[in-house]
């Protein structure tokens, strides 16, 4: 997808004028320009939180392996939405 981008926002805005597609969310681990920021359609997906609990973990010389398995989160986010807690 970043390579579509990069080629310029032309196609995506004749994409999401023709319905096409509704949203297109990436993180910010990429650059973006202002101009993509600017999208109705275009969404950044803030990591900053995830790469500091792997620089930490790492830095303390524990394993990464839980982190990188979402599973117990998924379950967890799961449940608070069944219950129809506040994600």
């Amino acid at each position: 997808m970043q390579i579509l981008i990069t080629n310029g926002l032309k196609r995506f805005d004749e994409a999401y004028k023709e319905v096409l597609i509704y949203r297109i969310i990436t993180t910010n681990l990429v650059y973006q320009t202002d101009e993509l920021l600017s999208r109705p359609y275009y969404i950044s997906a803030d990591m900053s939180k995830y790469i500091a609990i792997l620089i930490d973990t790492l830095n303390h010389d524990q394993s990464i392996s839980e982190l990188l398995d979402p599973t117990d989160r998924i379950r967890k986010i799961l449940k608070k939405y069944k219950k129809g807690s506040n994600l």
